[in-house]
């Protein structure tokens, strides 16, 4: 049993399913990570996870819970943490305040969190009264990043966190995303770049029109020839 479990779900917006009997699931300490051509439903499948789409059939459980039923927020309470693809900081609030309104739920000191942050993306440590929309495309990720970090969460989801970024901004996110799961954190990321998404995940599920095509360790996804010659570019 994995710490976060999607099982079977089937789902969508409005009427329409998006997910069929998808399954993803990622334990502490993991990265997974879900591939697939634009409109595989990958987004989908890590929003219904958060409880942000409905699902018609199929559960999600954490840590050996049903949460099917929760809200989002309620998920959230219990440790799960988002970072949209969009849209994901505010703009004309300064890095320092970004991350604080992270910590909205904590009643207790945040200091010690906040320059672990810090520790992690050295660069916003001497950004920290500047906007977040003054920054680059990369340490606005990051700030993104840091304030899901800031609810100290188990799970950490990210929806395309390297779109638009260069290569070079990318490696170094994908290295920070070792670090974070180095604490014990579960990671799922939905990601374009797959090659090198999968050269870090221990867990990857390719999916086609919202179903698990293929579902593998990342190494052995890199090393399928099915896999490399429809999705990897050959």
């Amino acid at each position: 049993m994995s710490f976060l479990e999607g099982d079977a779900m089937t789902g969508g917006y409005g009427g329409a399913d998006i997910v069929h009997d998808c399954s993803i699931s990622v334990d502490r300490g993991e990265i997974a990570v879900i591939v697939g051509p634009n409109g595989a439903g990958k987004s989908t499948a890590m929003k219904a996870l958060l409880g942000m789409v409905r699902l018609r059939s199929g559960s999600v459980r954490l840590g050996g819970e049903d949460i099917t039923g929760l809200s989002p927020q309620d998920r959230v309470g219990r440790g799960m943490a988002f970072v949209p693809q969009t849209d994901n900081v505010f703009v004309t609030m300064t890095v320092r305040e970004n991350l604080e309104m992270g910590a909205f739920l904590r009643r207790d000191d945040i200091a010690a969190t906040m320059e672990r942050v810090f520790e992690l993306f050295p660069a916003l440590r001497g950004k920290q009264g500047r906007p977040a929309g003054e920054l680059s495309g990369g340490q606005r990720q990051q700030v993104a990043v840091g304030r899901a970090l800031m609810t100290e969460p188990a799970v950490l989801m990210l929806d395309e966190p390297t779109a638009g970024v260069s290569p070079i901004v990318m490696d170094d996110l994908f290295a920070r995303m070792l670090e974070i799961r180095s604490a014990g954190i579960a990671i799922l990321m939905a990601e374009q770049n797959a090659r090198q998404a999968l050269a870090i995940a221990d867990r990857g599920y390719v999916l086609v029109t919202g179903r698990n095509r293929f579902a593998d360790s990342g190494r052995a996804l890199l090393d399928n020839p099915e896999v490399r010659r429809s999705f990897l570019g050959g």
